[in-house]
């Protein structure tokens, strides 16, 4: 059973079916476009979805150097549903020693024309989600959805 407390939540409509968010997320190219709140920009090094496959995204300011973001692994990849990663492990399940500690749950369920998008982010303890929330969590969440929605609009569809 999880602690609710060690867990922080969102969720938004996105004016997309499944199929559209599910290429927003499989898609490197996408994906680089709307997972980091602007002005940050995305670099993404690794994104292969099945479990066990490896995420590793990389943050930049302005014209900086790229820095991490996330680095973790996939524990569950079902097209168009849900999408499961963790920080705590890397591609092949190598462990990692990550700097927040987190296993996030992504939901991709049909609503009217669109697609509720609804995030799980479960932390190793209640001072790592306060932590996190801390963080911006809520914010920055929140404005990575906002640009999904909006890429999700401007992307033709196949």
């Amino acid at each position: 059973m999880t602690n609710s407390d060690c867990i922080l939540t969102i969720s938004r409509l996105i004016p997309a079916p499944p199929a559209r968010v599910w290429q927003a997320w499989s898609q490197p190219e996408q994906l680089a476009n709307w997972w980091i709140p602007a002005p940050l920009t995305c670099k993404v090094v690794q994104l292969d979805l099945r479990p066990g496959g490896g995420f590793e995204t990389l943050m930049r300011e302005g014209d900086g150097a790229f820095q991490p973001h996330v680095m973790g692994c996939f524990l569950e990849a079902i097209p168009e549903q849900r999408l499961t990663f963790t920080t705590c492990l890397g591609a092949g399940w190598q462990p990692l020693e990550p700097w927040l500690a987190l296993t996030a749950i992504l939901e991709f369920s049909p609503e009217g024309t669109g697609t509720r998008y609804a995030a799980r982010v479960l932390h190793k303890t209640a001072a790592d989600a306060a932590k996190h929330a801390e963080l911006g969590f809520e914010t920055g969440w929140g404005m990575v959805l906002a640009q999904l929605a909006a890429h999700v609009q401007s992307v033709p569809t196949a």
